[in-house]
């Protein structure tokens, strides 16, 4: 297994993996990072499932925030990562496990057109408060609107019950409590907590490409546990 695909969560898009892409492709490994932003999770998980099924080997899969629930319908996977993401059981959607913090309820704008958005003025607080101020307000300056119903779909299976999976609980995460995201992380088959914000993709990219790259090789054993 020596290819990842990278799937993005609500309001951001490809671009901010773009740091994590630079460190993979360095090391030879190949990488895609589809879009989403396709008006439905059904549609969402179909888009990714074509990039999963043009790579020619399972490829390790990582999911951020809404994008857990993406990857949960997928097939084909060779090993699942949820970064700060959504781990949907049967019946359940993103919108319905809940979690969303106070900060990221009064950061959220509807416009006239039933879009939602980011206040921009408050996205750097809450999604990359641990990213140095520059990258912080670029990784702001490139969210996008999202529409409405994403965030209440239910994927139609559950990869994650027999794929390898591990799950990254970002442990200073302004957006989506910890707290759940420790409770979903027991559905997965290894576990570890960084003390980053919800997008360490931003923040620490050399770290999220690390795990990424030990995973592809794996010596064996399982992650820890504990905070690092």
């Amino acid at each position: 297994m020596n290819s990842v695909v990278l799937v993005h969560g609500l309001y951001h898009d490809p671009r901010h993996f773009g740091l994590v892409v630079g460190e993979l492709r360095a090391r030879g490994i190949e990488v895609a990072v589809p879009e989403l932003h396709r008006g439905s999770l059904p549609a969402d998980t179909e888009a990714v499932q074509e990039v999963v099924d043009a790579m020619g080997e399972p490829p390790l899969v990582l999911g951020h925030s809404y994008g857990g629930s993406v990857i949960t319908g997928l097939t084909g996977v060779g090993h699942l990562v949820y970064l700060a993401a959504f781990v949907p059981a049967e019946g359940e959607s993103a919108a319905g496990l809940g979690g969303s913090t106070e900060l990221l309820a009064s950061s959220v704008v509807q416009d006239g057109g039933g879009l939602t958005h980011v206040d921009p003025a408050a996205a750097v607080e809450l999604f990359y408060d641990d990213a140095p101020i520059g990258r912080a307000t670029w990784a702001a300056s490139l969210l996008r609107p999202q529409g409405p119903g994403c965030g209440r779909g239910v994927p139609q299976r559950q990869a994650w019950r027999g794929t390898p999976s591990t799950y990254v609980v970002c442990a200073r995460d302004r957006a989506i409590d910890p707290g759940l995201q420790w409770t979903m992380s027991r559905r997965c088959g290894s576990a570890t907590a960084w003390k980053t914000s919800h997008s360490p993709f931003i923040s620490e990219p050399g770290r999220v490409a690390a795990v990424l790259r030990s995973l592809l090789r794996p010596r064996g054993g399982r992650l820890s546990a504990g905070l690092s």
